[in-house]
């Protein structure tokens, strides 16, 4: 990762806040945006990069995402933490959380104090905005490819000893809110602001209806491993189109939902409350083959990924890729801004620096072509990602 303390990138398309799109150039000074310009700046001295005509947006911010370039979060390392961070700038994302699978209580323990220690370094690559746990606390008809013998109930001793009497750097937990008696988990997270969503669950409408009265917000993979739409019960999907409380994680992959669903949930449940993710493991970016998730072997072919009995075990998606699949959609590029990057920033609370290209907030740009493939990639004034290897 090349560190730049002044950086002047021009010939681009600046995609506006407001949704509008300007030719311009963009200052970035010690990590943060200092001018956006639809003139020729003059008088700066420090390195130039040519755009060479790229959409330029605000860098893409992955909420849920296990794995990337061979590594994943539960391995347990910093050495993994450091791989996929260093890896998800080819596709455009600056931001994310790590997010964890059901283990055992001292595996997921492991990881979470690695976490930190790896949040507390000089980061390079995409930034670690904190944890998303997705288990243990799901329902275990539910359990998609996370290892049912951990599955447990909701616990929030548990989560103090996982992250601390302050619950530091925990931003979301998905958890089954029908296994949550009381919904007293639900209720103690979200006063500590904790984003609680519901995921592999088999709740009812009237559970959701319940839930989100005391606070839950989100739904993790929409579609998947929830109870799904039926014209007696709604179950969570129907929440999902229902309840405007609901923010929905969208896996825009083509295989975790069907075209034509992208293009309901877009007019129907609407790009507000939709936030792309990859919910992507440890061979994204990699050949074809055998991997593993959770200790289970995973099968990889094209873009799918499978447990030997079919289930789908996450994803090898890319942010870049759901976000023009989200166009070919029907997404304007207002839409597919908030849903790949502001929508995220605004729910985890760091909209005030991250989330839309702005004087003062970091510089956390992605350089697409035509194609929405990425040229480049900046994460905090850093070149995370060139794919020529230049600039000028």
């Amino acid at each position: 990762m090349t560190a730049l303390t002044s950086l002047l990138i021009h010939n681009i398309q600046i995609a506006m806040p407001d949704g509008s799109v300007m030719d311009g150039e963009i200052v970035v000074e010690n990590g943060r945006i200092v001018n956006v310009s639809n003139e020729s700046i003059k008088g700066f001295n420090g390195q130039r990069w040519d755009g060479q005509g790229c959409l330029t947006l605000p860098g893409f911010i992955d909420i849920h995402i296990h794995g990337a370039a061979g590594a994943d979060f539960m391995d347990g390392t910093v050495e993994s933490f450091e791989t996929i961070a260093n890896a998800l700038p080819k596709e455009g994302t600056t931001s994310f959380l790590a997010t964890t699978l059901t283990q055992s209580e001292d595996e997921i323990s492991k990881t979470v104090n690695v976490g930190k220690r790896f949040m507390e370094q000089t980061i390079n690559g995409a930034e670690m905005l904190g944890f998303h746990l997705e288990g243990p606390f799901i329902h275990p008809k539910q359990a998609g490819a996370q290892p049912v013998e951990y599955i447990r109930k909701p616990s929030f001793a548990l989560l103090e000893r996982w992250f601390g009497e302050a619950l530091d750097s925990l931003k979301v937990v998905t958890l089954a809110p029908e296994c949550d008696e009381g919904l007293e988990v639900t209720r103690r997270l979200v006063e500590r602001n904790v984003l609680v969503s519901a995921g592999h669950t088999k709740a009812t409408f009237e559970d959701m209806s319940n839930a989100t009265e005391v606070g839950l917000s989100h739904l993790t993979h929409f579609g998947n491993a929830m109870s799904g739409l039926h014209h007696r019960e709604i179950g969570v999907v129907g929440a999902g189109f229902l309840l405007k409380q609901l923010h929905c994680e969208v896996i825009a992959d083509g295989i975790h939902l069907s075209e034509d669903m992208l293009q309901l949930m877009y007019k129907k449940i609407g790009p507000e409350r939709i936030i792309l993710i990859t919910d992507s493991m440890r061979a994204k970016g990699l050949l074809d083959g055998s991997y593993t998730l959770a200790g289970q072997d995973v099968n990889v072919t094209g873009a799918k990924a499978t447990l030997a009995d079919g289930t789908l075990a996450g994803s090898v998606l890319k942010m870049n890729e759901a976000v023009q699949t989200m166009r070919n959609a029907g997404a304007d590029l207002p839409h597919l801004m908030s849903m790949s990057s502001s929508n995220a920033a605004k729910r985890l609370g760091v909209f005030d620096r991250k989330g839309s290209i702005e004087v003062g907030k970091d510089a956390d740009l992605v350089l697409l072509n035509d194609d929405f493939q990425v040229r480049a990639t900046i994460c905090r004034g850093m070149v995370g990602y060139s794919r020529d290897g230049s600039s000028k």
